[in-house]
């Protein structure tokens, strides 16, 4: 569940990080919006967490 979570989250991240907003943001800091970035992270971390989980939830004792 958090592999997914973790996906959908990057997707939006990236859909974020191309928005209007943070065009702007790009333009006058030369980063993205704070949000983006959380999203980002998030995503990225509740998919490394879900990816272990079913690694090893697939292992048989």
């Amino acid at each position: 569940m958090l592999l997914i979570g973790g996906i959908i989250l990057i997707v939006y991240g990236i859909s974020a990080s191309n928005s209007v907003g943070s065009g702007f943001s790009r333009l006058f800091t030369g980063s993205p919006t704070d949000k983006t970035i959380w999203f980002m992270i998030g995503g990225c971390i509740a998919a490394v967490v879900g990816l272990s989980g079913v690694v090893r939830g697939s292992r048989s004792p």
